[in-house]
């Protein structure tokens, strides 16, 4: 009912091809409007990541052995209609994962993967670094990747504080109360240093900004494209 109160021309959903004249809000302390698609719950995040797998990669071709954390609802049903894709959710509380693993050891063989999808699950987890090295190491040789985060931009170095324990204030600093940081810059080098070559790919950057606007995309965000 909402979608349908909704319809219009003005933002279109790449994902699903529905427009709407306004999309929903979303956030926790401070909601940001106008950013969640009515039909298929995706955030920029989303949109963005689907348009650089759908014009810039084989992604939806290509025989590709997918490993793909925390399924988002955007995405899920649509992935797993892929008969390209050998396609394995993974997630340690999630009713769509079908493996049930903890990410710092997770129960692959080395090498395992062609495409791994982690996006926005780092800064939920405390020793950040054993997950990565648990993702290069069930990745193939060869293999790709793409890591987004919650990523302050202007922020040369990733901010942490254990002291922060009520939950409004932690949602306030960290954007999320469940997020145990914000990551800076010094990101793509923390996974350069396990091992991965990394592209800081600036995707809103090489759209015209129609499409930016009308996808509701969030202009410079990051997107970390990881090979092994």
């Amino acid at each position: 009912m909402i979608a349908f109160s909704l319809k219009g021309k003005t933002y279109t959903d790449p994902i699903d091809g529905k427009s709407f004249r306004k999309f929903l809000p979303y956030g926790y302390e401070n909601p940001r409007e106008n950013v969640l698609s009515p039909s298929t719950l995706s955030l920029e995040r989303h949109r963005l990541l689907w348009l650089y797998l759908k014009n810039e990669t084989k992604f939806f071709n290509q025989p590709l052995k997918l490993l793909h954390f925390a399924p988002e609802q955007a995405f899920y049903k649509r992935f797993k209609k892929l008969e390209n894709l050998e396609y394995t959710t993974t997630d340690l509380n999630s009713p769509l994962a079908d493996v049930k693993a903890d990410i710092c050891d997770l129960p692959f063989k080395d090498d395992t993967f062609d495409v791994i999808l982690c996006n926005h699950v780092l800064e939920h987890i405390p020793n950040d670094t054993k997950a990565i090295q648990e993702l290069f190491r069930v990745m193939k040789p060869g293999g790709w990747g793409i890591f987004q985060i919650p990523q302050d931009i202007n922020r040369a170095k990733t901010f942490e504080d254990n002291t922060i324990t009520d939950k409004k204030e932690r949602a306030r600093v960290f954007g999320q109360y469940d997020h145990v940081r914000i990551y800076g810059r010094d990101y793509f080098d923390k996974l350069r240093n396990v091992g991965f070559r990394v592209e800081e790919v600036d995707y809103t950057n090489t759209l015209p900004k129609e499409d930016v606007k009308k996808y509701r995309l969030a202009k410079g965000e990051i997107i970390p494209l990881v090979k092994k």
